[in-house]
């Protein structure tokens, strides 16, 4: 810590751009949670239609054939679907999802082939467990960048289903809890496997008519089970990136009051060493004036020149 003024002055004002920085972070990611948790609640009853559409199918077109072929139990690959974060500032949120990540995939009987890593920071933590050739693809930084991401993991998917490349694949992301925490939760996206299948045929449905799907349920199916990956992909990406922003929130608050005391502990040295500086040079005001004081007070009364010797001593 530098001594003087100058030095502590800078400091004050470097903490202080730096405190208006953290604030403007703090605002936008207050605003993008709100954002992404109302994409959330918005995808509620698209998703319950969904849900109902693939009752109706299911029951009319029997088994999808998504539920064809080995699975994990049988040594199958196993593909992963991660979603983390491209940028810092969020604490262990990139961390904890690779180790809840990490735990989930070992313990599955079939060998993790395929890694589609959502963000930078997830990417380098699967290659740093051993995952090099993890895919990268960015995060998205809005609402309206979600579906094109989501579209291209489904496309990548159902390329590595068909090639034989995974037979199982996981779903892996942080999920919001109440006020700026977050908890990592995983589901199994593929293949939607019979208890899936006979929990969707036994939803009530809302009406007393039996649903009735018109020119067949088959090609029918399949739509809706590209809607219904559609939405569990797009939930799992607007959920991570509002625990994102949660989390980075809680960051920025600690780094906040971090700066917050420190700007009150440079201020009070500012001021300890300008009173400082102050009281000294009073300190030289003082002696200075005293030492003239008392030379004055040894030499004697000063000599004073009379009215008729003005031009010559006394």
């Amino acid at each position: 810590m530098s001594g003087t003024t100058e030095g502590l002055r800078r400091k004050i004002d470097s903490a202080g751009d730096l405190e208006g920085v953290v604030r403007s972070m703090k605002a936008l990611a207050a605003s993008s949670i709100g954002q992404f948790e109302r994409a959330v609640q918005s995808l509620d009853h698209y998703y319950r239609t969904v849900e109902l559409g693939l009752s109706a199918c299911l029951r009319q077109a029997g088994p999808s054939p998504n539920n064809a072929g080995r699975t994990a139990r049988d040594g199958g690959p196993v593909g992963a679907v991660i979603f983390g974060s491209d940028q810092g500032l969020v604490g262990r949120f990139n961390e904890v999802l690779v180790d809840y990540a990490m735990g989930v995939l070992k313990a599955r009987p079939g060998k993790t082939m395929k890694v589609w890593a959502v963000g930078e920071h997830i990417q380098a933590l699967m290659a740093d467990s051993g995952f090099t050739q993890a895919t990268l693809l960015p995060v998205p930084t809005s609402i309206y960048g979600i579906t094109s991401v989501v579209g291209r993991i489904l496309i990548e998917v159902e390329a590595a289903r068909e090639h034989g490349e995974v037979v199982e694949v996981h779903l892996f992301h942080n999920h919001p809890e109440s006020g700026a925490s977050y908890e990592p939760v995983g589901k199994l996206l593929l293949p939607l496997d019979h208890a899936w299948q006979a929990t969707l045929c036994a939803l009530p449905w809302p009406t007393k008519l039996p649903p009735q799907i018109i020119e067949g349920a088959t090609s029918a199916l399949q739509a809706f089970i590209q809607g219904y990956l559609f939405v569990l992909l797009f939930q799992a990406c607007a959920e991570s990136l509002a625990s994102e922003n949660a989390s980075r929130l809680a960051a920025m608050q600690r780094a906040e009051k971090n700066i917050g005391d420190l700007l009150e502990d440079l201020n009070r040295k500012f001021h300890r060493i300008r009173q400082e500086a102050i009281d000294e040079e009073l300190f030289d005001v003082v002696s200075g004036y005293e030492a003239l004081s008392g030379a004055t007070t040894r030499g004697g009364p000063a000599p004073r020149r009379g009215p008729n010797h003005a031009n010559g001593p006394v």
